[in-house]
């Protein structure tokens, strides 16, 4: 096994002069490359609670980026908030150029999102944004399970006070099955529960925008949720992965996982990285291999 390096902490100014936190996970310089991974983190934590995820894909040959969202993190904003419609995407689109530049040419680039992450990763995608050449998903947050009370909220409020942050109701015990997991979240200093009016239309529009995208699917995508979520519905992957070119997306529920299936308890969790390594390797080879 390689001894890989830990992250790499280095700012990153956004298109319209934003700072956001960048972490960098590179591969030693000798390491058979496959690829590069951009990470894209939930609602209320930061990429940091990522590294372990980075550790194994450096193993499989993958260099990792992540960066925590505005409002998030180590990056500028209010937490929770947004200064415009499409901060999300467009700080992705920013993170994906930047990305590309560090990259040889001919090297693919897999977007790898979780919940809100998801929705921000498959949105852009969906958008046909910027062309990557593979996408992983991991409890997109498609189908929030908004009551009809809220979608009239989240049609006027908005408008009237689009900076107005609440309480965003995250079950923290529901994170996961490992009470360690839940525990490290709740003494994170980095991880909030604000959400903004702005955030919070964002999220309930672009989820049934992206699903509603599913049967044109082109991107080679690997989608994996979880079956007893309680933060975000299952069957918005459910609906998702029914709609979608099954000769493009590979779907499966872990059945009986809590949200966060990268940080479930090693019953769930090792099955999930045993599979988004297979996927990965036989999806993207090393460079001279057939």
């Amino acid at each position: 096994m390689f001894d890989f390096p830990a992250a790499t902490m280095l700012p990153f100014t956004a298109s319209d002069g934003e700072n956001l936190a960048l972490y960098d996970w590179p591969l030693p310089e000798d390491n058979p490359r496959r690829g590069t991974v951009l990470l894209v983190h939930g609602l209320g934590e930061h990429a940091g609670r990522y590294g372990h995820v980075a550790q194994h894909l450096n193993a499989w040959g993958f260099a990792v980026r992540a960066y925590d969202h505005y409002g998030h993190g180590r990056s500028a904003g209010p937490r929770g908030g947004l200064n415009h419609d499409n901060r999300l995407l467009e700080d992705l689109a920013d993170l994906v150029d930047a990305t590309r530049k560090r990259m040889a040419d001919g090297e693919p680039l897999v977007l790898l999102g979780h919940s809100l992450g998801g929705l921000v990763a498959a949105r852009f995608v969906s958008l046909h944004l910027r062309p990557v050449e593979g996408l992983v998903l991991s409890s997109p947050a498609l189908d929030t399970g908004l009551s009809g009370f809220q979608k009239l909220l989240l049609a006027t409020l908005p408008r009237l006070l689009p900076n107005l942050r609440v309480g965003n109701g995250l079950e923290v015990q529901a994170l996961s099955h490992n009470p360690a997991v839940v525990a490290a979240y709740q003494a994170d200093p980095l991880c909030h529960d604000r959400i903004s009016a702005r955030l919070g239309r964002f999220i309930a529009d672009a989820g049934p925008a992206t699903l509603a995208r599913a049967a044109h699917w082109s991107v080679p995508t690997l989608l994996l949720w979880a079956g007893a979520d309680r933060l975000v519905r299952p069957a918005g992957s459910a609906a998702f992965a029914a709609a979608a070119p099954p000769a493009l997306v590979q779907a499966q529920c872990v059945e009986g996982a809590f949200h966060e299936i990268f940080n479930e308890s090693p019953e769930w969790a090792a099955p999930v990285f045993a599979q988004l390594q297979r996927w990965l390797v036989q999806r993207f080879g090393l460079p001279g291999t057939a």
